[in-house]
């Protein structure tokens, strides 16, 4: 019985480096997710918005830390933020986090320059975007906006009407790769067509919008960089001179046909949008009937309509990240720290759906992002969020000693 208690202990150094070998490979989830973020690209954009200039103890690297913590935990406050961190203290080191104070994570988010978070999101969007670019035949983006409501406090920058208060979220959105390609956030009193003005749109891209984005000018821009749009038709606006095209039998095309868009907008606005477009009349599934208008002459009308149809990819994605993301309480109420937490929750979808991919196991998005905040600081592999941690090696020694000691 000695002499088998005692060759146990022969090689205890070989032993613990037996179990450290065992569980170096294994990172916390939180830490697979943020070593996808460009940190050079980061380091780059501190530097060019000067973000760490007097900074003492909370660098804006520390900050991305904490508000990503915040999104995928589903913190809803600093005190919790603060709570979080302190609590995975010794497991904070390897991703580069720390503890933060929810005082200066509050003075960051109100004083930090908005416009570095912006740029991050605007280079991995660029990125996520950029495998398919020259595999799809046509480029798609579908253009929407949605609204954040926002508490009283933040009245002196997002007050719209009497006590109303609220953000806007303007998306630029690839349906291809499910993933924004661009952003912007407004308050809400500012019209859409107004962002998309100052747009910098994509030559040969096929664009779709809804009746926000309602301007002839803008429609003749987009056709003079060879961009195909599609949108609907007011009731009031009536085209002229127009050639009736036959429509297929049994569908829910009613009627296509090209004409020309009134001469004037409105009543000082003269129309620059001078060449033929096409209306199609098109009943959906509800059976409401819609007009549709496009400056693409050539297409079937089919295909057209289905375009409009797939405008409904960018309700979804605004369904999703307001029910998996924090971005209905708010850290701050400045429109500096607003911008910031939107920033982050769009770099955090990113992220998760960069990740979502790289794994087979989990096929529903919001189940993936549930185990993702309940297994955040655990030591697993992302592919392996259902299964149990592996046994460490000290427990099955001391189960095969208490076997010899029975």
């Amino acid at each position: 019985m000695a002499l088998i208690l005692l060759g146990f202990r022969r090689f205890p150094a070989f032993e613990t480096r037996m179990e450290v070998n065992a569980m170096r490979h294994h990172n916390s989830v939180f830490h697979q997710l943020t070593k996808h973020i460009p940190w050079g690209e980061f380091d780059r954009l501190v530097d060019k918005h000067h973000g760490d200039h007097r900074v003492r103890s909370l660098n804006c690297r520390s900050q991305l830390f904490a508000l990503m913590f915040g999104q995928l935990s589903g913190a809803s406050s600093l005190r919790q933020i603060e709570a979080g961190l302190e609590s995975h203290r010794c497991r904070l080191y390897p991703s580069g986090a720390k503890c933060v104070k929810r005082s200066t994570l509050a003075d960051a988010n109100a004083s930090r320059p908005w416009q570095l978070f912006a740029d991050l999101f605007s280079h991995m969007a660029g990125a996520a975007n950029r495998g398919t670019r020259h595999k799809m035949k046509d480029i798609t983006r579908i253009m929407d906006a949605t609204r954040i409501r926002l508490s009283g406090l933040s009245a002196d920058w997002s007050l719209f009407t009497g006590s109303h208060c609220a953000a806007k979220l303007h998306i630029v959105y690839n349906p291809h790769t499910s993933t924004p390609v661009f952003a912007d956030v407004t308050p809400e009193k500012v019209n859409d067509i107004v962002v998309a003005q100052q747009l910098e749109l994509e030559p040969g891209a096929t664009y779709v919008f809804d009746l926000a984005y309602y301007d002839y000018t803008w429609w003749a821009k987009m056709d003079g960089l060879g961009c195909r749009f599609v949108t609907r038709l007011k009731s009031h606006t009536k085209l002229h001179d127009t050639t009736v095209r036959d429509v297929p039998q049994g569908s829910n095309i009613l009627s296509d046909s090209d004409g020309y868009l009134p001469k004037r907008q409105r009543r000082n606005g003269r129309n620059p949008m001078n060449k033929k477009v096409r209306e199609i009349v098109v009943r959906i599934s509800t059976g409401k009937i819609i007009r549709l208008v496009s400056n693409d002459l050539q297409a079937p009308a089919q295909q057209i309509a289905d375009l409009y149809k797939q405008r409904w990819d960018i309700e979804q994605f605004f369904k999703w990240i307001k029910q998996n993301l924090k971005i209905k309480t708010f850290l701050g109420t400045s429109e500096n720290a607003v911008r910031i937490q939107l920033y982050v929750a769009l770099i955090t979808y990113l992220l998760l759906r960069l990740v979502h991919q790289s794994q087979t196991e989990i096929k529903q998005a919001s189940t993936f992002v549930k185990l993702i905040g309940l297994n955040l600081m655990h030591r697993k592999p992302i592919s392996a969020l259902k299964r149990p941690p592996d046994r460490p090696k000290s427990d099955q020694r001391q189960n095969v000693l208490e076997l010899f000691l029975c």
